[in-house]
């Protein structure tokens, strides 16, 4: 049972009420700072980040050898951006809301090896311990062309070692996938909520999978307890990893180098608005990061998350971050958007992006689901319900959003805004669930007519 004074809480940070009754609310960050007063509180910096994105450039030669479907990027794991002029025409119409400004998907969903943003930290991290492994034990030099790591040598010098971790599902599925490709024993801790064919594709790697009958922050403490009994077993942490959130901050850099190609401008009169889905808040937090360390003030990011898991907007608003959960309110975890089922939040992210971040907001899984469908019908691009959740954003922020607009002197700059949906995953789904999603997305629409 939890020592915290609910009633208190509630008393003094009325929002939580909202909460507790499955609103779909929009909460600005009061102790949003400017950037360079954000920075000097901050305990990762620009170099951290590049020192990140180097490495992934040594490693490229060996992800191009291993995994063909990155050969057109010469190994770099990147996704696409694209413009959806439909489904902000049907965001508008549905609303009567005009849209200022383009609207563009990141597609995450979409990236190599494992189909989510998850690719992006989880496949980093693994990649680094197994760099700092090879240098140690003087089978690498930093000079070298690491494509040699596909070798009989090295798989069977990574098999002395072991990785875990606890997912709810698309970190788990780059962890296993990388891991055991180098040659690692890789084990797998999945939640309760964890959908089945991601548990079955795993185990189809070779990789071990545990499963539990509770939610996400179980499965990572019963990995971790495992990963301590083993000396030769590297544990990554969703929860406090550095190196996870600088992998995914590695994004902003590849996503600058885009707009630029696209001609779009990012600058005092050209603001740039993001919203990305949040779990446990490792992938959300280094994307606007990233972004926050490249284009300052000019930058505004959103979390994302289920009315059924709010933990991160929990853990900022009362400031408590990782020392209360959703189920200390009351709230049950329960939710379709599996990859955003989490119950508490990483304190490490919520206190790094405290002075950054710029709101959060939340959503229904109905409104996901019919996000999904209409997503389908107008660009025909299919995602699972978890990564809808960043398409809410740009609505709730015009209608609910107003204060943030003014107090940031953004009202005349809106013509001229980008806003970019975080697509998180959704490629790897089977064929017939992501029909499934569509018909429960359609049904759903058709019972709010």
């Amino acid at each position: 049972m939890s020592n915290l004074d609910i009633p208190g809480l509630i008393a003094q940070y009325p929002l939580l009420q909202n909460l507790i009754s499955l609103d779909e609310v929009f909460w600005v960050n009061p102790i949003l700072e400017t950037f360079e007063k954000g920075m000097e509180k901050a305990p990762l910096t620009k170099e951290d980040i590049r020192d990140a994105e180097d490495r992934l450039n040594r490693f490229a030669p060996y992800i191009a050898t291993v995994f063909p479907e990155t050969q057109a990027t010469a190994g770099m794991i990147e996704s696409p951006i694209v413009k959806i002029p439909s489904m902000k025409q049907y965001l508008e119409q549905e609303d009567q809301v005009p849209i200022e400004g383009e609207l563009w998907l990141k597609c995450d969903s979409h990236l190599p090896i494992s189909g989510s943003i998850k690719a992006r930290g989880g496949i980093y991290e693994v990649l680094k311990h197994a760099e700092d492994l090879a240098l140690k034990n003087g089978l690498l030099k930093l000079e070298d062309d690491y494509s040699m790591l596909d070798s009989e040598k090295f798989r069977a010098f990574f098999s002395q070692y072991s990785i875990a971790v606890g997912s709810t599902g698309n970190l788990g599925l780059s962890i296993g996938i990388i891991s055991a490709k180098l040659g690692f024993n890789v084990t797998v801790h999945m939640s309760a909520d964890a959908k089945q064919w991601k548990k079955e594709l795993l185990r189809s790697k070779n990789v071990n999978v545990i499963e539990y009958e509770a939610d996400y922050s179980k499965a990572v403490e019963e990995g971790r307890i495992q990963a301590e009994a083993d000396p030769n077993c590297y544990f990554i942490d969703d929860e406090n990893s550095r190196d996870l959130f600088l992998g995914y901050a590695v994004a902003a850099s590849r996503l600058k180098r885009q707009l630029e190609e696209l001609a779009v401008m990012v600058d005092e009169n050209h603001p740039l608005f993001v919203y990305l889905p949040c779990g446990v808040g490792g992938g959300p937090g280094g994307v606007a990061f990233g972004l926050k360390q490249l284009f300052g003030n000019h930058v505004h990011c959103f979390f994302a998350e289920p009315t059924h898991s709010p933990c991160m907007l929990l853990g900022l608003v009362t400031g408590l971050h990782d020392k209360i959960s959703v189920q200390d309110i009351g709230i049950d975890n329960c939710t379709d958007a599996d990859g955003l089922a989490v119950g508490r939040p990483s304190g490490f992210v919520g206190k790094t992006l405290g002075p950054f971040l710029s709101g959060s907001y939340t959503v229904s899984d109905e409104h996901l689901y019919q996000l999904l469908k209409e997503l389908v019908d107008q660009e025909q691009i299919r995602l699972e319900p978890s990564a809808l959740a960043g398409m809410a954003g740009p609505l709730l922020l015009l209608k609910k959003g107003s204060d943030y607009i003014r107090k940031y002197n953004l009202k005349e700059k809106m013509k001229n805004a980008s806003h970019i949906v975080w697509a998180t995953g959704g490629s790897m789904v089977p064929q017939e669930i992501l029909e499934v999603y569509y018909e429960k997305g359609l049904e759903i629409s058709q019972k709010m007519q």
